[in-house]
């Protein structure tokens, strides 16, 4: 259970949020075949319920998925919902427990890419991608390579709280992801840093790239990190296997000749290996979330 409430958070506004940490936390150690179970549900109940999310998955997914007819792309819609509610069960686990006891359910592929690095006494910057398996790819990743991490913080003081000191005790440090400075500095001593820049971030720090065909607002700061650091970007991806109860978490090279000057070449570049990687299992992306929000000038709104 939560720890006693410090006075900013006993008013009645956070009661609801120390009940969904509390059921974060039990939810954590329940055995393998409940937390797929009640996954599923909250997936299943948010797909036919939550019609703003869903319409915006929907919207997602035909744009990006337009070889797939009509009955294949409702599968996936349905299939990404199930996905990200077992997400939300993994993501407890991640956060709530050592992940010490999930090492058995893990192929790590390309663990040489990164020792290469760590041989070199660099720091990288590795890129992450909103998969529902995101925090728990994280704590799993930890088994193997120590890592910094940038989040977006939660607008809710009391979930902000816990989710940090989730986070901190997973990775080495939680950076906010405005603090540019901070990232900079733990890469130039020598720490990896994961950070996911396939979401919309605006027209004030993005180039337009091609994200499986749409041109997609994406954030300058990738190449910036980089030319900054000198630092190796190393593309993640982390999955759940089709049995629902192993992993699979794989490093590719670091991105060869990166940046290249170019902001448009290599924010689509970035785009390219983030677009692959969902190809391999695409109803377990974040495609819940408005990835096409900011659209070029004089371009029709999709949302």
């Amino acid at each position: 259970m939560p720890q006693a409430a410090t006075p900013t958070f006993v008013h009645p506004r956070y009661w609801p949020t120390w009940i969904a940490i509390g059921a974060m936390r039990v939810g954590a150690w329940l055995p393998w075949r409940v937390k797929l179970a009640i996954g599923k549900g909250i997936g299943l109940f948010a797909w036919r319920f939550a019609k703003r999310r869903r319409f915006i998955t929907e919207t997602n997914i035909r744009l990006c998925f337009p070889e797939l007819d009509g009955d294949a792309q409702a599968r996936l819609v349905r299939e990404a919902f199930v996905s990200n509610g077992i997400g939300i069960l993994e993501t407890a686990t991640g956060w709530c427990r050592d992940p010490e006891h999930l090492r058995h359910r893990v192929t790590f592929k390309g663990q040489e890419h990164m020792a290469r690095v760590e041989d070199a006494g660099k720091g990288a910057l590795i890129i992450g991608i909103h998969f529902s398996t995101l925090d728990l790819g994280g704590a799993l990743h930890s088994l193997f390579f120590p890592a910094d991490v940038v989040y977006r913080p939660h607008n809710n003081a009391l979930f902000e709280r816990f989710m940090t000191r989730a986070r901190n005790g997973i990775f080495g440090t939680a950076i906010d992801r405005h603090d540019l400075r901070g990232v900079v500095r733990r890469i130039k001593s020598g720490h990896h840093v994961w950070y996911s820049p396939d979401q919309d971030f605006g027209r004030d720090v993005s180039v337009f790239a091609p994200f499986f065909g749409v041109e997609a607002a994406t954030i300058k700061l990738t190449a910036k990190i980089a030319r900054m650091t000198g630092a190796p970007v190393m593309p993640l991806i982390f999955h759940r296997n089709p049995d629902n109860r192993t992993y699979s978490l794989e490093y590719l090279p670091a991105l060869d000749g990166f940046p290249s000057g170019d902001e448009v070449e290599d924010a689509a570049r970035v785009n390219a290996v983030i677009e692959k990687a969902i190809r391999r299992h695409p109803e377990q992306y974040l495609w819940l979330h408005r990835r096409f929000k900011t659209r070029p000038e004089g371009a029709e709104k999709i949302y």
